[in-house]
């Protein structure tokens, strides 16, 4: 989730443009987008970091608010009037990760399905991220594979994000979870797993771009809040996308969403 301000050359009032400590940011994305915009078009872009972003949006803080698309104040933001109809203009990656000798042998699959299938199969420790939308994929995998039998293999300790990261190499387990985070905290703590599973579209968290409502907030710059939409949407834009890298992982981290808009929204 993000806010960011961006200022425009000879203009009194901010592009405002919010969010938390967030992948994109941490994983270099944004940053590195947002200098090209900057040198494309002469508006200087300021990100500003808020873990609670629609709350300060409400009070016209922000010009552009970019967040997952499940975000759980983005609808409410929009049909409150806040925010314009969200523009959605890329993914960020989950992971399947296990311990480096695979015990269930799902390294080369491409199906999270299978993978759990296998898992199940193997009774191979599986931890329960409880994070809500991973802990929702994991029922939603469970379902998919036939409702294999919870025995001891899958553990639902209350972990969630670096607590179920943490337990899993412990347990020498698979988890889900962010692939950003993953590698970030893999690096830091060497706990011997390794991501085995991120090309199953199921595993990609789509993220949205709202520029504020100027009949609510009229001195907001919506027009350079436009113009930043309408950037990251840009065919040259989204092909950058895949050519982020995180360091030391040479596979794209992110996937281009600007495709699920209707045409109309797009920039050609």
């Amino acid at each position: 989730m993000l806010p960011l301000k961006s200022r425009k050359k000879n203009r009194q009032h901010p592009i405002s443009f919010g969010l938390p400590a967030f992948p994109a940011v941490e994983g270099g994305l944004l940053p590195r987008l947002l200098a090209d915009f900057t040198s494309k078009t002469g508006i200087k872009a300021v990100l500003t970091r808020d873990d609670d972003l629609y709350a300060p949006g409400r009070q016209g803080k922000f010009d552009l608010l970019i967040s997952h698309f499940g975000h759980r104040d983005t609808e409410g933001f929009v049909m409150g009037g806040f925010g314009l109809w969200p523009r959605t203009i890329f993914s960020n990656q989950l992971c399947l990760a296990g311990p480096a000798s695979d015990p269930a042998r799902v390294r080369g699959s491409h199906d999270l399905v299978t993978a759990f299938r296998k898992i199940a199969k193997a009774k191979a420790p599986y931890i329960v991220n409880r994070t809500k939308g991973i802990r929702y994929l994991t029922e939603t995998m469970w379902h998919a594979a036939g409702q294999p039998a919870k025995g001891s293999w899958l553990i639902d300790a209350g972990a969630s994000k670096k607590e179920a990261f943490a337990l899993a190499g412990e347990r020498k387990a698979y988890v889900i979870w962010g692939l950003t985070p993953f590698l970030r905290e893999e690096q830091a703590s060497r706990n011997g797993l390794v991501p085995l599973l991120t090309s199953d579209p199921i595993l990609q968290r789509i993220m949205v771009a709202t520029v504020v409502n100027p009949s609510r907030f009229p001195t907001a710059n919506v027009m350079g809040a436009t113009a930043l939409q309408q950037f990251l949407l840009s065919p040259e834009t989204q092909a950058s996308i895949l050519t982020t890298r995180y360091q030391g992982y040479d596979q794209a981290l992110w996937a281009p969403a600007g495709r699920h808009n209707a045409g109309a929204a797009l920039p050609i």
